[in-house]
């Protein structure tokens, strides 16, 4: 990848989320990237296009951070689904979070039809799925439940401390979290 498209990339992304997606033009992320709209157009046909590369990168890069965390912290499966929220809540109270992409797409493109929020959509449904896949390798009878109690509990609270940093929605989450795994466990 060329250094100026991930820097457009890069600018994009810190735009969207500090700002929203719809309320950042190319104009303004081609003057804090430090570019011409015409490079911008080279490397993304479109904002459209630019807006679901941002989101696909930015998922990425959270999914890879937490694949990480869990595979180093442990090799057990029901470790793993336990440090789940551990991790999570690690990452919201980083001075770097900004929020969940996907979420705030889906708020600002809610046309079920639109390339962006049938986006949004999958990665939320992936991340549910990867859940079910820590559960059922913990042997948690119905994964796909606890998959959907654990992201609704996930989505939940990332959009609570969006809104309010320090709101205590994550601590809260990560408490109902070990209680939902306690009790699909037995």
């Amino acid at each position: 990848m060329s250094v100026l498209r991930e820097k457009i990339l890069s600018t994009a992304t810190d735009l969207f989320q500090t700002r929203g997606i719809n309320s950042t033009g190319v104009d303004t992320i081609v003057a804090v990237a430090g570019t011409t709209k015409m490079t911008l157009y080279k490397y993304f046909r479109t904002k459209e296009e630019l807006i679901l590369e941002v989101l696909k990168k930015s998922q990425a890069d959270f999914q890879n951070w937490l694949d990480n965390k869990l595979n180093t912290s442990s090799e057990q499966p029901a470790d793993k689904i336990q440090q789940l929220f551990d991790f999570i809540e690690e990452w919201v109270n980083s001075p770097s979070f900004l929020g969940m992409g996907f979420i705030k797409a889906s708020a600002e493109f809610p046309d079920e039809q639109n390339p962006i929020h049938q986006l949004s959509s999958e990665q939320s449904k992936n991340f549910r799925l990867y859940i079910a896949q820590l559960a059922s390798q913990a042997n948690i009878k119905d994964a796909q439940g606890l998959a959907l109690q654990l992201s609704l509990l996930f989505e939940g609270a990332v959009q609570a401390e969006q809104m309010k940093r320090g709101s205590g929605a994550i601590k809260y989450a990560k408490q109902a979290a070990k209680i939902l795994i306690d009790g699909a466990r037995k």
